[in-house]
């Protein structure tokens, strides 16, 4: 029993001091590997106009990681029914002059980019209104559901927006 009771105690104190890591202990960093194929949809929903770009950045982060730890197919579609649909109309492209290249580099991996056509009228805009690499939809939950059926992994992006209209913007 002796021989026994000495490798528990050694082997109880070895468990508990890895389960009591402090603050000063580091993370242990996962090398996961990201080889099955994505599907991914993003809702985009921000406040403010420019914050397409802070959409266009974790799109970016995502393919970017991706590349990374596997490079597996992958198709992405944004879907924006926030008000950082205003930074894809034709008519703001002086209020926001780098959003066209950014967002054409974006579509340019293989991304597509919906904008709710309810969301957009509310607005003061037309499915004519937007950039040529822009597909406007009926309604995006509707979207949503479609792309999830589809076999799309939901990614909520922003907060609730209060809605900037084409006329707010112009003051």
């Amino acid at each position: 029993m002796k021989l026994l009771t000495i490798p528990l105690i050694c082997l109880s104190l070895i468990v508990t001091s890895a389960a009591m890591a402090g603050p000063e202990d580091p993370s242990s960093a996962e090398g996961t590997a990201y080889t099955a194929p994505q599907k991914v949809v993003f809702d985009a929903v921000y406040d403010n106009p420019g914050d397409m770009k802070a959409v266009l950045a974790t799109v970016s982060a995502h393919i970017r990681a991706l590349k990374e730890h596997g490079n597996p197919p992958v198709e992405i579609v944004v879907v924006s029914h926030g008000n950082e649909l205003n930074g894809l109309a034709r008519a703001n492209r002086t209020r926001f002059p780098d959003m066209y290249d950014a967002v054409r580099q974006v579509t340019g991996q293989g991304v597509r980019i919906h904008i709710c056509g309810g969301a957009a009228r509310l607005r003061g805009y037309g499915p004519a209104d937007f950039y040529d690499f822009v597909t406007v939809v009926p309604v995006a939950p509707t979207d949503l559901a479609k792309l999830e059926g589809e076999g799309y992994a939901y990614v909520r992006l922003g907060s609730s927006a209060p809605r900037i209209t084409r006329d707010d913007l112009a003051k």
